[in-house]
């Protein structure tokens, strides 16, 4: 026997800028003539379209200037829906495909991406199957994006009924984070998105958990400068640990950066995507907590102490799709576990809590517990008038 191995190294630059695309805004343009400067580069834009229709009626040809300006073809520019839509009709992902085709673009040529995470999802998707691979650039648009999913590795759709069943692992060519784009995002966007940056503190940084708790205040009111530093810290946790963890493609069964996730999954498809990524995530992470708590991982402080910045945020921790059963009167969100093992594709493995930052990583949950903790976040909205 011949053991092949060999390794391939993965570089990608994520940048912060303001007003990608004015005209005196180098970022992009210097990121699609970085490889191969002479050469008359090729692009096809996909734009997520509650970004456009939040874009005045110049932005297009603003747009279509900036590529002509720095020496980029703008093949086509399509505009996709954003959010659960785009990734559960797979009409879409065969639309991107096929203009990707139509256009001949080749393994240098551009997809430019310009939305939040789920159009990020299915437009890398498309990019990354199209002639087994074309660059892809994300600009992400919202909170959520520009501090998690749009500066990782991944990419999909949802089908048969669960979430990202369909996907591959594919690092972007580069990454812009343009904090412009957060102006325009509603309050729920803005806030909704702090989720996933309250996650990666809980399981990997306290210090930063304790600089949200000393800003929730204006983080909670939107402040700009707030929501930016919120942005860069959780991109920078998210990064290191794509770079550090010895596992990027998720080989293993071990995936601590979602926690609470194996609830939030269940609680999208549930609610039909009525409660968003965010919210449901911050749900998932109220319940991990309490469960990390029940079970003698952590002190009583940690779940209080996370629930009561989840809290303050301005995040529900209470959907009434928690309390819905089956015909066997078993909670559906309980499926979630199953369903999520069959995502980790192997053993299930959860990470909890041992402290505020330190996340450990468990194989079984015990259903009384997990009711316990259902009953407690009840009781705790109930409290609150929120139930």
């Amino acid at each position: 026997m011949k053991l092949q191995r060999f390794s391939v190294p993965v570089e990608y630059a994520v940048h912060s800028t303001w007003d990608v695309f004015h005209l005196g805004n180098a970022t992009l343009g210097g990121v699609l003539t970085s490889q191969e400067p002479t050469r008359r580069h090729r692009a096809l834009l996909v734009v997520d379209s509650g970004v456009v229709d939040t874009r005045p009626p110049s932005w297009r040809r603003d747009v279509d200037a900036y590529f002509a300006h720095h020496g980029v073809a703008l093949v086509e520019a399509i505009a996709i829906p954003g959010g659960e839509v785009c990734k559960n009709d797979p009409a879409i992902l065969d639309l991107l495909v096929a203009k990707m085709n139509e256009h001949g673009l080749d393994r240098q040529s551009f997809v430019v991406i310009v939305g939040g995470g789920a159009v990020l999802d299915v437009a890398g998707f498309a990019a990354a199957i199209a002639h087994r691979g074309l660059r892809a650039v994300r600009i992400p648009t919202t909170v959520l994006a520009q501090g998690d999913s749009g500066v990782g590795v991944k990419n999909g759709r949802n089908a048969f009924g669960k979430k990202n069943a369909l996907g591959t692992f594919a690092p972007p060519f580069a990454v812009i984070n343009d904090a412009r784009f957060l102006e325009t995002l509603g309050r729920r966007d803005v806030v909704g998105g702090m989720a996933e940056a309250v996650k990666v503190a809980l399981v990997r940084d306290r210090l930063f958990f304790a600089w949200m708790r000393a800003h929730a205040a204006a983080l909670a009111g939107c402040d700009p400068d707030a929501v930016a530093e919120l942005v860069r810290r959780s991109a920078e946790l998210h990064l290191a640990h794509i770079a550090t963890s010895g596992d990027p493609f998720e080989q293993g069964s071990a995936r601590p950066l979602d926690f609470g996730h194996w609830a939030a999954h269940k609680l999208e498809s549930m609610t039909a995507h009525r409660l968003r990524h965010g919210e449901a995530v911050a749900i998932g992470i109220a319940i991990d907590a309490l469960y990390s708590w029940l079970s003698g991982l952590c002190g009583e402080d940690v779940p209080e102490a996370a629930l009561g910045l989840l809290e303050r945020l301005g995040l529900r921790l209470w959907d009434d799709a928690l309390d819905a059963r089956g015909a066997d009167g078993r909670l559906h969100l309980l499926a979630g576990l199953e369903e999520f093992r069959e995502h980790l594709g192997g053993e299930l493995t959860v990470t909890m809590l041992r402290a505020i930052g330190d996340g450990c990583e468990i194989h079984a949950l015990d259903e009384p517990r997990l009711l316990e903790a259902f009953a407690r976040l009840r009781g705790r909205a109930v409290r609150a008038g929120a139930a």
